[in-house]
């Protein structure tokens, strides 16, 4: 063999046994795991879509928008409390029960309250966006896909201060609805509505983005945020949860409100835009609760009669009215009196504007303010906190409350489960510790149906129902083998 042969020879060798170690390598590393719902949803829509993109039809067509999105919205049904009447029984402590509610209310609380919604399949492995006020302390959680196929979801979390919540049910190659990014959507933009108004399951409505911002005080609390995109879309009792979409099937909110004075449809809806959206479902899938972050201020907006009254230099924006020791804004050298403008170079027009920019970051996130002092318009930057004034990112406690309180570990049942011990609710007790079940005698297995008055259904309603406490609470349940009990606890 020549000199030339044999490099030629080496050459090949290394190639391919470069191409070999890289091949392994692939195989052997595991799989990367995602950040964010929108990190799933680019990986997912490469091996969906294999680089074909949405085309909208010329003229006005909403049929592409439609075809992709219905198939991704579901309907959502909650139970609430027990199901069925309560059986006779000669057991002295149950008769204790009844006598103490009274036969009738004992029976009538006994008996289940449905109601329902929509939801927006988000990942296509089961993860659905939602409105809060939608399962808000329901017992069970079932999701109807468009195809009738039926799935009970678990509750990953929620929040009511955007009244948003996180459900999971458990399929894989789902279809759904991709992000878009509602900062860029256009009031007189074409949009769809889908969801289940009236049980009218799989409904679209279209309509034009009327507004946006918009700040209608539905909800309550110190954090509430409230920056709707308004629409024209026929939205009714149903839809809440369901999809907003542009003519590209991009989601940009979830329907949540309707301005009416007769309960139905009367000309405009409400949606929270989705670029808050997909940072609070991202905060709940990763941490169990939102990280809010904070400029550490009290605001007021700024128009033309406030500016005159002021004296400002400014006729829009957001007045601050107090500061925060400490907060952002003080440490970032803003003062009582300055109007801001822009966050990050985004226009600031109202108060809306400015929670909905805050919104989509986190503690330890810097932004920047743009500010009028005067007749001055100046620029800082300011270090976002949490509510207790640093940056750390918290997990929700829930958990750890109920371990700490009772001394227990609780878990759903499956539908098995509940024929198996004969109960149409409950919440089984998965571990026993050192704490109030345990010193109240009940074991491990045993079937929580009733913490005090209300039917239980999932460990988040004995979560809620500890808050709620007395002196004496009242449990009633059932072992694996069919013997009902009843215990009290006491605090």
């Amino acid at each position: 063999m020549n000199k030339k042969s044999y490099f030629f020879s080496l050459l090949v060798a290394s190639m391919l046994g470069g191409i070999v170690a890289i091949k392994l390598n692939q195989y052997l590393q595991p799989t990367q795991q995602t950040e964010s719902i929108q990190e799933r949803q680019n990986i997912q829509l490469a091996s969906f879509l294999k680089d074909s993109t949405v085309k909208v039809p010329k003229g006005l067509n909403f049929i592409v928008a439609a075809n992709a999105v219905k198939s991704s919205v579901v309907h959502i049904k909650t139970t609430y409390g027990g199901r069925g009447k309560y059986s006779s029984s000669s057991d002295p402590l149950e008769d204790m029960f009844r006598q103490f509610h009274g036969n009738d209310s004992y029976r009538r609380r006994r008996r289940s309250r449905q109601s329902s919604g929509s939801g927006v399949i988000i990942t296509d492995n089961g993860y659905i966006a939602t409105n809060y006020h939608v399962i808000e302390n329901a017992g069970q959680i079932d999701v109807i896909l468009n195809d009738k196929r039926s799935y009970e979801a678990k509750l990953i979390g929620k929040d009511p201060t955007t009244d948003l919540a996180l459900l999971k049910i458990d399929e894989k190659n789902l279809p759904f609805v991709k992000y878009g990014n509602s900062d860029k959507s256009k009031i007189g933009e074409w949009v769809l509505a889908v969801g289940n108004p009236f049980d009218l399951t799989s409904t679209v409505t279209a309509g034009i983005i009327s507004a946006k911002g918009r700040n209608i005080n539905i909800l309550s609390g110190q954090y509430a945020i409230e920056s709707f995109i308004q629409t024209d879309a026929a939205v009714n009792p149903g839809n809440s949860g369901g999809a907003l979409v542009n003519l590209q099937g991009d989601l940009i909110g979830i329907n949540t409100a309707i301005a009416t004075r007769t309960g139905s449809y009367s000309g405009y809806s409400f949606a929270i835009p989705v670029n808050i959206v997909k940072k609070v479902l991202d905060d709940l899938m990763q941490y169990g609760q939102t990280q809010r972050a904070l400029l550490g201020i009290s605001i007021q907006n700024v128009d033309a009669d406030f500016a005159r009254d002021k004296d400002l230099s400014v006729v829009s924006g957001v007045y601050i009215a107090t500061l925060t020791n400490s907060g952002a804004a003080k440490n970032a050298g803003l003062k009582i009196g300055d109007v801001i403008t822009k966050i990050d170079d985004q226009k600031v027009t109202n108060m809306a504007d400015l929670q909905s920019l805050i919104a989509t970051r986190r503690p330890g996130d810097k932004v920047k303010v743009t500010y009028a002092r005067g007749k001055q318009i100046l620029n800082t930057v300011a270090t976002l906190r949490n509510r207790q004034g640093n940056f750390d990112i918290t997990k929700s406690p829930k958990k750890e409350e109920n371990e700490r309180i009772l001394g227990a570990v609780f878990e759903r049942l499956t539908v098995s489960e509940k024929e198996k011990y004969g109960v149409e609710n409950g919440v089984k007790v998965r571990e026993v510790g050192n704490g109030k079940l345990k010193e109240s005698g009940i074991r491990k297995g045993f079937v929580i149906t009733y913490f005090g008055e209300e039917a239980v259904d999932s460990p988040a309603d004995i979560e809620r129902l500890i808050k709620k406490r007395k002196r004496v609470i009242a449990i009633e349940g059932v072992y694996k083998n069919g013997e009902k009990a009843y215990y009290a606890i006491g605090w």
